[in-house]
């Protein structure tokens, strides 16, 4: 079958058939190919000229390039590309670019999804595999080269973008249901109670040879501790201190019946400094003890957010213990329900295996109360049961995006009911009831829980426009601080200036006395001369009382 262009029946008319769409990073890109039969395509010389750039421009040309406007909807693309979906930006493409004639018009994808999607909505028919395949192998060799502007090194950075942030939104990851933290969790609890019932029997062993009629009065390990802490030289027990080893102990028939063996033991005498370094070590073993208790409180809350069916169904440990040997969540729920229930026993599998000898009923799971509260002849029923229920447990909590405990509680009111039902006979609930009230009531739940956290979205989104809000009238006002202090800097030097000027004037002033200063007139500054009329009438004035004086003068002589 040739793919020939409109033009094929006339050189002068190059038309063009086949389309092919090429999804990139930058974005959308429509190649228009030129008259090539498609069995040509597939011959090894042409395969060649994929290769080289040159020829392969004679194969194909741009029709249309429609680059992604920002990386978060280049991530919405390739997400609708993925799911074979026709986004947005695509339809406006091919309906821009692609001939009106969609009947004519063959257009080559990548992914058949796509290629459905295309055809159910736009009608244009789409081809896969083949010649398309060859073609898409060689845009993506050359694309950077086949547009104009886009260089290699961007094209290859806007992949890598794009490539990290589809993988995070894939992903989906969620500080909060990270169970690698629960598998470390429980490493660590399991290590810690093997080396407290050590570090126990030490002290047990060591303050024995003391007071041993300590050990059969006070059998628990870090109540014997406290208890050696407290007591220390036995000889110095008295009935003063019988309150406070009551409260240790929690029994005051215990602290009666210590304190009497205390008068009567038959231990050795201990010298001070061995007693020193026995209570030191007891404190260590306490601190220990109550580093657990904290450690498997964190354990608890840990399974609440990660697997709250699986905690719910059979308790923190034991689920804690199946997640740890399993590996992950993700791995537990891929487990069929016959893996589950001899998860932990694989030696004795294969052992039984091998020597053709009778297979474990249970593994970890035989920690669990059920098995244990089961009569002997029911033990491996109960145990497959509630292998079915673990599994249903770990892939509700491995796939659900609010994770809730109300399946978990649910299918623990069912194995209560099948433990009760081989017990007594009596018939329990079929599991679709169960399954139904348990959807009902994780949907309410579910609504909940998302109430919250709009509420706190809320919360936060109002704490932030007012954190916000403050640091911008602080701005402002250290902004119109700034500007008062620019204000007063002027008005200062403005009166500064004032002063200087008046100064100078005042200096002027006393400068333009020649008489007390002995200043000829011609001296006197420039600026502070008096007129010439002024000047002519005081020399007048001074010629008049000249004359007067001589008139005086004279009239004086002559009398």
């Amino acid at each position: 079958m040739g793919l020939r262009g409109r033009g094929a029946a006339g050189p002068g008319r190059p038309g063009v058939l086949l389309h092919v769409l090429f999804e990139h990073a930058a974005g959308y890109a429509l190649f228009a190919v030129r008259e090539v039969e498609e069995i040509g395509l597939l011959l090894p010389q042409v395969e060649q000229s994929v290769l080289t750039l040159g020829k392969f421009h004679n194969v194909l040309k741009l029709a249309a390039f429609a680059p992604f406007r920002s990386a978060q909807s280049a991530l919405e693309n390739i997400n609708a590309v993925s799911e074979g979906i026709l986004h947005e930006d695509l339809r406006l493409l091919l309906e821009t670019s692609m001939p009106a004639k969609k009947k004519k018009a063959l257009l080559g994808v990548a992914d058949p999804k796509l290629g459905a999607a295309i055809l159910e909505e736009l009608g244009y028919q789409c081809q896969t595999g083949g010649v398309v395949a060859e073609i898409l192998r060689g845009i993506r060799l050359h694309f950077h080269a086949l547009v104009k502007g886009l260089t290699a090194q961007s094209a290859s950075k806007a992949q890598l973008g794009l490539g990290h942030s589809y993988s995070r939104a894939k992903v989906k990851f969620n500080v909060n249901r990270v169970d690698n933290m629960i598998i470390q969790s429980i490493s660590l609890l399991d290590q810690l109670d093997k080396d407290i019932n050590t570090f126990s029997m030490r002290v047990r062993e060591w303050y024995g040879y003391h007071f041993p009629e300590l050990i059969k009065i006070v059998p628990e390990n870090s109540t014997y501790c406290r208890v050696a802490k407290f007591i220390g030289n036995r000889r110095e027990l008295s009935e003063g201190s019988l309150e406070e080893l009551e409260e240790i102990v929690m029994d005051g028939a215990k602290a009666q019946a210590i304190l009497e063996a205390s008068r009567s033991s038959m231990g050795m005498d201990i010298s001070p400094l061995d007693l020193i370094n026995i209570e030191s070590f007891s404190s260590r073993v306490i601190s220990l003890s109550e580093y657990r208790r904290g450690l498997q409180e964190y354990l608890r809350s840990k399974m609440s957010q990660v697997a709250p069916s699986l905690s719910a169904l059979i308790g923190e440990v034991v689920g804690a213990r199946l997640i740890s040997h399993a590996g992950s969540l993700t791995n537990l729920a891929k487990y069929p329900a016959s893996t589950v229930q001899i998860l932990g026993a694989e030696k004795a599998l294969f052992r039984a295996l091998k020597t053709r000898g009778n297979t474990p009923k249970y593994g970890l799971i035989f920690h669990s109360t059920f098995i244990g509260r089961a009569a002997a002849k029911n033990k491996g029923r109960i145990s497959r049961y509630l292998a079915n229920k673990c599994t249903i447990a770990s892939r509700i909590d491995c796939f659900s995006e609010v994770p809730t405990s109300v399946f978990g509680d649910k299918l623990r009111e069912q194995v209560e009911e099948r433990l009760a039902f081989y017990e007594t006979g009596e018939p329990p609930r079929k599991n679709l009831e169960v399954m139904k009230e348990a959807v009902v009531e994780a949907s309410e739940v579910v609504a909940e829980v998302k109430r919250k956290q709009e509420k706190k979205e809320k919360k936060k989104k109002k704490r932030e426009k007012r954190r916000l809000e403050a640091l911008a009238a602080a701005a402002q006002e250290a902004e119109s601080a700034v500007l008062e202090e620019n204000d007063i800097e002027p008005k200062k030097k403005k009166k500064k200036k004032k002063q200087e000027e008046e100064e100078e004037e005042e200096e002027e002033v006393v400068e333009l006395e020649p008489e007390e200063n002995g200043l000829e007139e011609g001296v006197l500054p420039k600026k502070r001369r008096k007129p010439a009329v002024v000047e002519a009438e005081e020399e007048q004035e001074e010629k008049k009382k000249k004359k007067k004086k001589k008139k005086v003068a004279r009239d004086s002589e002559e009398d």
